[in-house]
């Protein structure tokens, strides 16, 4: 009786979650859709506009590793609370703005408070849910993403149809609602209070600063004093007595191989997220309207699917998940690459198989990522995660429109079928490559390893080695 009311309480907990993702990720985008309306209201240039979403961007990234790291010293209730206090006063400040510094300021609180969503669901389910059934609750975040991403576009464009733009800050303020429901499904528990080492912590984050920054705007300065706030770093977690992040955690050779073959999947996954709307413009000349045609069956689909990707984990492994979510963005890759310049109803079908393996392939990741981390160190190793997750989604963008820039008079695909988008399948093509390396690389990090641990573990009996 008891363990089912505990999957009551669990399975609550990952509802009141998933919505609050799903508000977190479109108020992460959705102000995209209407940067040319705050131009004209405010008479802004559009250099000062990108800064309500690049600031976000940076804080978002940032704060979600500082929530990580709080979170191995402090209750996660009360940073939860804390972290949607701020994102609702954020969302006020906005919702009256009169001035472009006042839009900037609910923005930057936002993010303030928001970047503790991305860091909770990745604690949330390797902390609270047992490995059997941490499947599921990363089947149930893999849905609050999807249907935050599938929702970025549409709920702000229906907005602005009938109100002015700010209401757009309005949404954020649901998420106090959900505070009760975390006060009372979250625990008390928290690790043993430590000395915040500020300033390893405002090292790493002037590094990831200066790092989507280089990327995205440009600038050998700033890549410069990047690397050197990293070089700073690390003396920094060498020598200080508590620093922000311990040394060892990096020593973790899974855990750090993880990372590896995290930022591999997600740089190559956000292709599909990125890329596809520049291709259906360039060669399919498409409006926005119909761009979004073309791309939300996809997203709708891997929504719908996402929570089976978490019972696939619970009931087959993380390995097998993993090679499944892998085939299908495979497939994608291919397809796209063989077949851009076709008709635009094949690629909403290609993207099908991206999309629902891009939503799958997280969840192994993180369980198995999570499953290499001792209990002290889930809240800063899964913090930093998440960041990297965030990270690479902004820097491989930066780096795939830089390449697009370029052109391609030539396909490196020999089966490409059509000339048109020559980039777009030569990149894709790529793409494919990395992706089966890349599971070659989990193969050998994860599954031979644990063979080879597992059999370095068993002992054959006297009456075995007899026989």
């Amino acid at each position: 009786m008891g363990h089912k009311v505990q999957q009551q309480t669990e399975n609550k907990l990952m509802r009141v979650l998933m919505f609050t993702l799903i508000l977190s990720v479109m108020s992460a985008t959705m102000f995209n859709v209407v940067l040319p309306e705050i131009v004209a209201d405010l008479d802004l240039s559009y250099a000062q506009v990108s800064w309500v979403s690049s600031a976000y961007m940076l804080i978002y990234g940032i704060g979600t590793v500082i929530y990580g790291k709080l979170a191995d010293s402090y209750k996660l209730k009360n940073l939860l609370t804390f972290g949607l206090i701020f994102f609702s006063l954020g969302s006020m400040i906005g919702l009256i703005s009169q001035a472009y510094w006042m839009v900037l300021l609910g923005r930057i609180l936002q993010a303030v408070g928001a970047s503790v969503i991305p860091a909770a669901a990745m604690i949330i389910p390797a902390r609270y849910f047992p490995r059997d059934r941490r499947g599921h609750a990363l089947g149930v975040v893999a849905v609050g993403l999807a249907l935050g991403r599938v929702l970025g576009p549409i709920v702000p464009a229906f907005i602005v149809s009938i109100a002015d733009w700010r209401w757009l800050f309005c949404l954020p303020l649901f998420t106090l609602f959900l505070l009760p429901f975390y006060r009372k499904y979250l625990d008390d528990e928290q690790g043993q209070k430590s000395k915040l080492d500020w300033i390893g912590g405002g090292l790493l984050a002037g590094t990831v600063a200066l790092l989507l920054l280089s990327v995205t705007k440009g600038g050998w300065m700033l890549t410069v004093c990047c690397m050197i706030l990293f070089a700073l770093f690390i003396i920094r977690i060498r020598s200080a007595a508590e620093p922000f992040v311990q040394a060892r955690l990096f020593q973790n050779k899974r855990y750090s191989l993880g990372l590896v073959i995290l930022v591999l999947v997600v740089g190559s996954g956000f292709s599909l997220v990125f890329l596809t709307p520049l291709m259906l413009s360039d060669v399919y000349q498409l409006n926005p309207q119909l761009i979004g045609l073309v791309m939300v069956p996809a997203a709708i689909i891997s929504a719908v699917l996402g929570r089976k990707g978490g019972k696939l984990a619970d009931v087959k492994g993380n390995a097998f998940l993993f090679y499944l979510s892998s085939a299908l963005v495979l497939t994608s890759f291919v397809l796209l690459s063989s077949f851009v310049g076709s008709s635009p109803v094949f690629i909403a079908i290609f993207l099908i198989f991206g999309d629902v393996g891009l939503a799958f392939i997280l969840i192994p990741m993180q369980n198995s990522v999570s499953q290499t981390l001792p209990k002290e160190q889930i809240g800063i190793g899964m913090g930093i995660f998440s960041m990297l997750n965030f990270m690479t989604g902004s820097v491989s963008g930066a780096i795939y429109g830089k390449v697009v820039d370029q052109g391609a008079a030539v396909s490196w695909n020999p089966v490409t079928l059509f000339s048109e988008g020559f980039v777009y399948g030569n990149i894709y093509f790529i793409l494919a490559i990395v992706l089966a390396s890349t599971v070659l690389l989990y193969y050998f990090q994860f599954e031979r390893a644990k063979g080879t641990c597992s059999k370095i573990l068993y002992k054959p009996s006297h009456e075995e080695q007899s026989q």
